[in-house]
């Protein structure tokens, strides 16, 4: 009866509910843990297009939403990355005095 907890920089698909709705965008990506409430894990989350985070339960992810689309990122995810890099590399910034 384990269930699978998340950590930071995973990316979670929101169940459907009164302030989200089902063809919006609801994929958002983990930045905190919080502390457990009443024994359910409690998470910081931010969505792709939102500048602010918000807090959710572990009972607003949709487990089955979630789990099908990051088998299909992580492989775009690791061959995108290796071809393009960061535009702004900390060991090329010269500090003179």
């Amino acid at each position: 009866m384990s269930r699978k907890t998340h950590a930071v920089g995973d990316h979670v698909v929101l169940k459907a509910g009164l302030s989200r709705t089902a063809t919006g965008a609801r994929t958002c990506r983990i930045v905190g843990v919080l502390p457990a409430d009443h024994g359910e894990a409690q998470y910081r989350v931010r969505l792709d297009n939102e500048n602010f985070e918000r807090r959710v339960v572990h009972s607003d992810i949709d487990a089955d939403e979630t789990a099908a689309p990051a088998a299909r990122k992580t492989g775009t995810t690791a061959a995108g990355a290796s071809k393009s890099g960061p535009w702004l590399k900390p060991s090329s910034i010269r500090i003179g005095k």
